[in-house]
Formats: C-alpha cells, sequence, structure tokens
C-alpha cells in the first residue's frame, strides 16, 4: 500500500519508529513485576519486617528490655495485669512482665529463619525427587509418586507430637517436620512440569548428540524449571512461618523462654480479655508477614506467566494514551501549494 505526502509528512514529524529491543524472560519478568503496585508494597514490607528482626538486638539496647528479660516491678500491676503500651514499654509486656515488642521482634528472628530454612531444604529434596520421577518414569516413579502421596495424606501432627514425645519439643525438631511435610507438594509439580518438558524436540536433540541423563536433567531441564520452583519458594516461605507458629502454639516447637509468635500468643490465651495488646500485636505481626509473602508469591506467579503479558500491555497503552492529545490539523504540516484558509 502506497504512503500518501500527507502521511509521510505526518510520520516525518512523529520521530523515529523506535527500535525494539529483545528482552530476556527474567528482564520481563522483573519488568512486569515492577508494575505490580501490590507485589512491589508486599516486597517492601517484607524488607521492613526483615530489617527489624535485624536490629532485634539494637531495640533490645535502646529500650533497655532483653527478650527474656523480667520486670515484676514496671511490667506487672498490683492486680496482675500486664502493663499496657506506653513509654516504659511501648508494645506493653506479657503475663511475667517481658517487654512484647522486643520478644516480638526475636520471635521475628525464629519465625523468618525457620521459614527460609525449611523453604529450602524443602524445595532442594522436592526439585530432587520430582526431577528423578518425572525423567526416568517407569518403577522410579511409580514408587516415588507413591511415597509423595504417602508423605502428603500423613497426618503432620501426629508426627509431630510423636517426635516431642520421644525426642523433646525443640527448634531443630520443627524445622524437620515442616521440610518433611513441605518438599512432597514442590516435588509434584515438578515431577510435572518434568514429564512435559523431556518430550520436548530440544531435549531429542539432546540425547541424538550423545547427551547423558545427568546432563540433560540438569542442563536442559532444570533451568526451565526455575520459574514455577522460585513461584513454589516464595508461597512456601508463609505456610512454613504458619506451621511453626502452630506448631510452638501447642506446645510442641520453640519452648519459653525463647521468644515464638506461636507461643507469645498460647501465652495471651489467658489475658486477652484484660490485655488486649498481648494478643493482637503478635497476631498482627504474623498475619502481616505471611499476607506479604502471598500477595508477592501471587505477583511473581503472575509476572513469570506469559499469558499475562497482554493485560499489562494493555495498561501501558492506556497510560500512554492517556498522556497523549488528539492529533489536530494544526500537526499535520501543510503540503506544497497548500495555503491556510
Amino acid at each position: 500500500m502506497s504512503i500518501t505526502g500527507l502521511e509521510f509528512q505526518a510520520r516525518a514529524a512523529a520521530g523515529p519508529v523506535p527500535t525494539i529491543e529483545g528482552r530476556s524472560q527474567w528482564q520481563l519478568t522483573w519488568r512486569r513485576l515492577r508494575q505490580d503496585k501490590v507485589a512491589v508494597a508486599s516486597g517492601i514490607v517484607i524488607l521492613v519486617i526483615v530489617a527489624l528482626a535485624i536490629a532485634a538486638p539494637l531495640f533490645a539496647k535502646i529500650t533497655g528490655h532483653g527478650p527474656t528479660q523480667i520486670f515484676q516491678n514496671t511490667g506487672i500491676s498490683a492486680d496482675g495485669i500486664p502493663t499496657g503500651p506506653g513509654h516504659t514499654f511501648w508494645l506493653g509486656a506479657d503475663e511475667q512482665g517481658r517487654d512484647l515488642f522486643v520478644r516480638i521482634l526475636y520471635g521475628a528472628r525464629i519465625s523468618l529463619f525457620v521459614g527460609v530454612a525449611t523453604t529450602a531444604i524443602a524445595t532442594i529434596a522436592g526439585v530432587t525427587v520430582g526431577l528423578a520421577a518425572g525423567y526416568f518414569g517407569g518403577w522410579i516413579d511409580a514408587l516415588l509418586a507413591r511415597v509423595i502421596d504417602a508423605v502428603l495424606a500423613f497426618p503432620y501432627i501426629v508426627l509431630a507430637l510423636a517426635l516431642a514425645v520421644v525426642i523433646g519439643p525443640s527448634l531443630p525438631m520443627v524445622i524437620g517436620v515442616i521440610s518433611f511435610f513441605s518438599w512432597a507438594g514442590i516435588s509434584r509439580i515438578v515431577r510435572g512440569q518434568t514429564l512435559s518438558i523431556k518430550e520436548k524436540e530440544y531435549i531429542e536433540a539432546a540425547r541424538s548428540i550423545g547427551a547423558g541423563p545427568w546432563r540433560i536433567m540438569t542442563v536442559d531441564i532444570l533451568p526451565n524449571l526455575l520459574a514455577p520452583v522460585l513461584v513454589l519458594a516464595t508461597l512456601s516461605i508463609p505456610a512454613a512461618i504458619v506451621f511453626e507458629a502452630t506448631l510452638s502454639f501447642l506446645g510442641l516447637g520453640v519452648q519459653p523462654p525463647t521468644a515464638s509468635w506461636g507461643n507469645i500468643l498460647a501465652g495471651a490465651q489467658n489475658y486477652y480479655t484484660v490485655a488486649w495488646w498481648y494478643l493482637v500485636f503478635p497476631a498482627v505481626a504474623l498475619f502481616i508477614t505471611t499476607l506479604a509473602f502471598n500477595l508477592l508469591g501471587d505477583g511473581i506467579r503472575d509476572a513469570m506467566d506469559p499469558r499475562t503479558e497482554r493485560l499489562f500491555g494493555a495498561r501501558r497503552e492506556q497510560r500512554r494514551l492517556r498522556g497523549l492529545r488528539p492529533l489536530s490539523e494544526a500537526d499535520i504540516p501543510a503540503l506544497p501549494g497548500k495555503t491556510g484558509a
């Protein structure tokens, strides 16, 4: 189709056509994620929580209150009620007169450590088992799939109770129980992805040039599993945090006087009617942390899904059009021989 002189001059006045730059999958993911305001806000909240947890000893030094230090005179009133929020105790005290703010910060250290450690262990184990089951198939896949089903069907509270009786409740026991029940879900998804990827043409090409199974799994298949595994890991952290709080609340996890959000909430059961802060503040900390991780995980999942590019592209086009004004005749240069009215 030929271009008229008017159209040519209008395009020339608009300037050169911008070139299209190629971007990798991770660049596209980061671009989409930055446009998700909820995910960005959740990431900022997580960074603030991590910074507060790291700075817990600093806040303990500023307030002069250790996480296990008891203040009978100032932390508990004459009738045995914990002191409320104020200048001495910023978020109030617990039933033994300990600073609740400092204990919540130290509890964040426990929760974040358990969440990251168990997710790392479960991700490594889940990816290894799922990759082997999906690639080798046959009796190996059948055996590993049945093991995965058995782990998913096993009641975790029963195992935690048994271990607490045999070896006693402790932080390593909590990490072991959570890791044991977390890897199976990751393994099942990795297995399904591996079954699909191993039928691709480039896998057949790798086999045809003599590549061994371990090279194919680690070089050709594993990089294509990073996106779903990253999403699963992000969503597994809040689940592990809630898991640890549940076990500590039931007395099967971290034991007092070590601070944990779960055992703080357990201690608040008998005081929530007269000391609301004892229950509200640790519950809010647990809620905000898990919500932020879940929202960030949802944002990463949407950013890594190519089907969402259409949605983000439509949003970019709407913002671009809002910044442009309608084209008028004054914007189009006059043709030779054309005079104004």
